[in-house]
């Protein structure tokens, strides 16, 4: 498996797609997603053939690595990004949840599905530029009660980051609350920020 080199504790390629568009304490990703690789076979699988357990292996996985780095050990909430309604009825599943919640248990987070919701149904990101998602994604995602994650230390995240769009939306709704710190992960990010 093409394991990244990303931690928590030191600056990776990863956390400068962020720059100058959020304000994130530290982004990493677990593995590098490639076009025809094994990842991106694994993530087509949880995503759209009903591979749920998945998400839940790479999130053990993941989880025990964190774990025993140690760098997120003061992490109060695990959001996961969420779909929209119609799509999770759709799909049955938000392909990454058992991630997160795998994720939270390692790290002894609390798991939270419900305080970022999607309100729109999008058409897959995949083939849109960064532009193009961002313009998708203005104003999608929102917190359903900003007071919770006031002063808290917040991992979000996500399935594969491409372009960092969504995660940069995503990341500016949860900055409604008050004092928020944000770490972004992804179980995979494209082999482009190697």
């Amino acid at each position: 498996m093409p394991l990244t080199d990303y931690t928590f504790n030191e600056e990776n390629t990863l956390d400068r797609i962020f720059y100058g568009r959020i304000h994130i304490k530290k982004a990493s990703s677990f593995l590098f997603f490639s076009e025809n690789g094994i990842v991106q076979r694994l993530i087509h699988h949880l995503k759209y053939r009903n591979q749920e357990q998945i998400g839940a292996f790479l999130g053990d996985w993941y989880g025990q690595k964190l774990k025993e780095e140690g760098y997120l050990n003061d992490i109060d909430i695990v959001i996961p990004v969420p779909l929209h309604k119609k799509k999770l009825k759709h799909r049955g599943y938000n392909q990454v949840a058992q991630f997160a919640e795998q994720i939270a248990l390692h790290i002894g987070s609390k798991y939270a599905d419900n305080l970022l919701i999607k309100t729109a149904n999008t058409k897959t990101q995949t083939a849109k530029t960064r532009i193009g998602r961002w313009q998708d994604n203005k104003a999608l995602y929102e917190l359903t009660d900003p007071s919770l994650l006031k002063n808290k230390k917040v991992l979000l995240l996500d399935d594969v980051i491409t372009s960092g769009a969504t995660m940069e939306i995503c990341a500016k709704a949860l900055q409604e609350a008050e004092v928020i710190n944000i770490y972004i992960g992804s179980m995979a990010v494209v082999s482009q920020f190697q």
